[in-house]
């Protein structure tokens, strides 16, 4: 299929409306974790009337929809998800949040929004697919491990699976471009908690207490020289303590003080150096004051990897569809992390960046943002993309 001869942008055009009334009704009523009956419904409706297998997770909102191909071959996967964040908006939309305190502020309303009518729009190119497409509606990417829990419900073991896809809106990107890479493209995230323990008194006397604040002051500045002196500069983490809580009143030394922190990294073997190195420094930091740390880790997402091979593809498929400029290579990974990671741990894939920026904004507010726009002229590039990804790779199987 020759895809700038295609008219793929063209009919991604006239879905548009659709999507961006699907993306709307979304975005006004956000639903959060693994339970969200509205999304599903408003998806299940968007397909109604196409000739397509709808399977329901059993312990989420979780849509496997599958589109069968007029010819035999393979399966591809395509993904979207469909949480929002627990955050409040302040774009001052007409379409705004009217769930209080829940926000789209990371752009899954479109990503759902595009898959469904990427299932349209693969519905008009049936007889020219040599395979069948299951699109993977999937809550719970924020935090809740939805991609895990559909996995682990068998939901991926599907005979003759061999790729993956899956689109992240990038609002710091403009509309017509796409960015990515093949290895690691998103980081790990674990996060910590640290307690130190001492003996609390009056603050006029602390030589008759056991201080935990100024440990607690000196276990982050040791693990910032950990990071810098014990990790390989070219495989880096990024570790934060982002909270620190002790004490009551000015003139009380406390018993305790806590920290949290989250850790990132983009390969296995530094993830690991570090989880052992925050636990080692931080029990012997206090250990020298003779006072004690315990260490309570808990892994998040693992690195998001995509597969070399189908990274080059993807991005073969954005130049022919868009022209040789609209693919960006990027240089690095993000140190955001995504549960599509789980996915591509199964099946060999890819995750890109969809540029969004919104027209005339050269400073656009980020994902997580309360203030986070996009362009919804983006979503009809990633449409098409969807469906020129399924269509080439079941056609070419590279």
């Amino acid at each position: 299929m020759n895809l700038r001869d295609s008219k793929l942008l063209a009919e991604a055009a006239d879905l548009l409306p659709g999507a961006v009334r699907l993306r709307r009704r979304i975005h006004e009523n956000p639903e959060l974790g693994l339970d969200l009956p509205e999304t599903t419904a408003a998806v299940v409706e968007t397909l109604d009337g196409l000739d397509v297998e709808i399977v329901r997770s059993q312990k989420t909102s979780g849509l496997m929809v599958t589109l069968r191909g007029g010819k035999p071959g393979p399966t591809v996967l395509l993904r979207g998800d469909m949480d929002a964040l627990p955050m409040p908006e302040d774009t001052g939309l007409e379409f705004e949040s009217r769930n209080a305190g829940r926000m789209h502020a990371c752009g899954h309303d479109a990503h759902t929004s595009m898959l469904a009518h990427a299932v349209h729009l693969l519905d008009r190119h049936r007889s020219d697919l040599r395979g069948d497409v299951v699109f993977m509606f999937q809550p719970g990417e924020e935090g809740y491990r939805g991609a895990k829990v559909m996995i682990d419900e068998g939901l991926l073991d599907i005979e003759g699976l061999e790729a993956a896809f899956a689109m992240h809106i990038a609002p710091q990107l403009p509309v017509g471009r796409v960015a990515g890479k093949g290895g690691a493209i998103l980081a790990a995230a674990d996060s910590f908690e640290i307690q130190v323990r001492g003996r609390g008194g009056h603050a006029s006397m602390p030589h008759d207490t056991a201080d935990p604040i100024p440990v607690a002051c000196e276990i982050v500045q040791a693990l910032q020289s950990f990071v810098t002196r014990r990790i390989d500069v070219f495989d880096p983490v990024v570790l934060t303590v982002a909270r620190i809580s002790a004490g009551t009143a000015g003139n009380v030394i406390p018993e305790s003080a806590e920290m949290l922190g989250t850790l990132r990294s983009t390969s296995e073997r530094a993830r690991k150096r570090a989880q052992e190195g925050i636990d080692r420094v931080a029990r012997q930091v206090a250990a020298a004051h003779e006072l004690e740390a315990e260490v309570t880790l808990v892994e998040g997402y693992p690195v998001t990897v995509n597969d070399d091979g189908f990274a080059e593809f993807a991005a073969s498929v954005t130049r022919d569809l868009l022209g040789e400029s609209a693919w960006v290579t990027m240089p690095n990974p993000a140190m955001g992390a995504e549960d599509f990671s789980y996915v591509l741990h199964r099946v060999p894939g890819a995750m890109v960046l969809l540029g969004v920026r919104p027209e005339g904004n050269d400073h656009p507010a980020p994902a997580h943002s309360n203030r986070m726009q996009l362009n919804e002229d983006g979503m009809r590039v990633g449409i098409a993309l969807h469906a020129a990804i399924a269509l080439q790779f079941l056609e070419t199987r590279p």
